[in-house]
């Protein structure tokens, strides 16, 4: 339950809904926009891979694990408030990125800016709730998860143009200009406030949040100090430690800030599970993809960029193809169909070496984007569906978190699933005097060219034939796992989407506001 403060204004509720679409479709943009920047950032400022790697991680983790903090203050404090001064952290921190010269600067400035981010999503999901009503909420949070899925999806192409013309540095004040223009239309916003806000649960934010960063450094230093190492070891024993800690203590809220029995009903927990599945057969390619073709492949940015056109051009369009579909087409049929078509085209990219032209990898990118667009323009309509009205607060709270978490894991993991499998790839190539860890890292960052400057001349095209192969093979491996994770995931989603025999003989009767409106939909 909200209430809007007495001067606050209810007639704008478009301009509420470009100001939401905006800034959230901006927040993912900036995560997967900058895995483009990365290679010229790690090269121009001497960076290793671990330190480059904190600049994704750092912005995913504390947006992932800050969320459910943010959400209760929003509550508390008012939304639109907390909207302003996401917007505000997200400025500053993300212009001064573009300022400074030391990695580790950035790698705390991206943390921070992944705070404002989601003090940002948290209430501009409250202030679309509170616009719109009924029906025409449904519309809006349809609207709001396809912009969602077109900053994830254009992020890396318009990053690429900006590094290509203005450098790495161009991507960060890009950003920060955006949501700065954003704030230009906080006078439109309502201000609201839960009156039934008690404070902020202080030993479950702790708890979340100190599990889901444990778990991701676990991931990262795994193949920098071996999987087996006592400091690995202990932090995935601490993230468990800590996580089931967490469940324990929301359990036993009378007000829980992660409301986790909405995952006892089937069709949310399915839906839920998307956009976590989709993290590893497309976020995951978003983010790694550009080094592969500036590194081994030896494209431009700007050609990376207009490359990753291809992956990311069918979510532009088939979010309102597959709201018209979804009114023929059952939900737990499109979904389906949609992570097997990401697992076949992430089958089929297994093409993909140092020698592949734009056409040979064309076909694969465009059938996951086909996957990954039909499932975008039903998601948060349908999270918010699958449970009564009156829950669908806590419902979009649950799902921001787990798409954030399953795409901060992800990222995480698929990085360090590459940088092992090169190392083993890897055998002490010859005239690299070296270390195999520093040379896989180097790899995976997309700085093939860099390292065989340290190599005698004489040697250096077998070198970069030697590692490209090396990377093209740990890839390879990685898009197998990934078609499988989406192949498996689709039978178990279709599964627990399928109506009940009780939910079939009602539903040619009913069409309450409890049914998924898309974003195809017009009434």
């Amino acid at each position: 339950m909200s209430t809007p403060s007495t001067g606050a204004l209810r007639s704008r509720p478009v301009l509420t809904l470009l100001a939401v679409c905006v800034s959230c479709g901006l927040l993912p943009a900036s995560l997967t926009g900058t895995s483009v920047a990365l290679p010229d950032l790690g090269s121009d400022l001497d960076a290793s891979l671990v330190t480059v790697q904190w600049v994704v991680n750092a912005y995913n983790l504390t947006f992932a694990s800050v969320m459910l903090v943010a959400g209760s203050l929003a509550d508390l404090l008012g939304r639109r408030r907390m909207f302003t001064l996401g917007l505000i952290v997200f400025v500053l921190c993300t212009a001064g990125c573009a300022l400074v010269s030391e990695v580790v600067l950035i790698d705390v400035l991206r943390g921070a800016a992944g705070v404002g981010a989601a003090m940002v999503l948290t209430a501009a999901t409250a202030l679309l709730a509170q616009a719109y009503e009924g029906a025409a909420r449904a519309r809006a949070f349809g609207f709001l998860g396809s912009s969602f899925g077109l900053g994830l999806a254009l992020g890396p192409s318009l990053s690429g143009l900006l590094v290509g013309a203005w450098g790495w540095r161009s991507v960060f004040l890009a950003h920060a200009a955006v949501a700065a223009a954003v704030l230009l239309l906080r006078p439109a916003l309502a201000e609201s406030r839960d009156p039934e806000a008690s404070g902020v649960d202080y030993a479950g934010a702790t708890t979340f949040s100190g599990a889901l960063f444990a778990f991701t450094l676990a991931l990262v230093e795994g193949p920098q100090l071996g999987w087996a190492h006592p400091v690995v070891l202990a932090l995935a024993v601490l993230s468990v430690v800590l996580m089931t800690a967490f469940v324990r203590i929301e359990k036993r809220r009378a007000r829980p800030m992660l409301e986790l029995s909405l995952l006892r009903e089937p069709k949310f927990a399915a839906v839920s599970l998307m956009p976590v599945l989709l993290a590893f057969g497309f976020v995951c390619l978003l983010v790694f993809l550009p080094s592969f073709f500036i590194g081994v492949n030896g494209m431009s940015s700007q050609r990376a960029g207009l490359t990753m056109l291809l992956l990311s051009g069918p979510v532009l369009a088939l979010p309102v193809i597959s709201g018209v579909l979804a009114r023929k087409v059952s939900a737990s049929v499109l979904l389906g169909v949609s992570l097997l078509l990401v697992a076949g085209g992430a089958a089929w990219l297994t093409v993909l070496d140092q020698h592949s032209t734009t056409a040979a990898i064309a076909g694969p990118l465009l059938v996951i984007g086909t996957g990954v667009g039909i499932s975008f323009g039903l998601l948060d309509g349908a999270a918010i569906g699958a449970v009564e009205a009156s829950r669908a607060g806590m419902a979009a709270g649950l799902f921001n978190t787990m798409r954030l978490t399953g795409e901060a894991v992800a990222i995480a993991g698929m990085g360090s699933v590459l940088v092992s499998i090169v190392q083993g790839n890897l055998d002490h190539p010859e005239g690299w005097e070296g270390g195999v860890g520093d040379l896989a890292n180097r790899v995976v960052q997309g700085e093939i060219s860099a390292a065989a400057d340290e190599v005698p001349a004489a040697q250096q095209a077998d070198f970069i034939a030697y590692v490209s192969d090396a990377y093209t093979s740990a890839l390879h491996t990685v898009l197998w796992l990934l078609a499988a994770v989406c192949a498996l995931g689709a039978p178990l989603i279709m599964r627990m989407l399928r109506p009940a025999p009780a939910e079939k003989t009602t539903a040619a009767a009913e069409h309450d506001t409890r049914e998924p409106i898309t974003m195809g939909e017009t009434s």
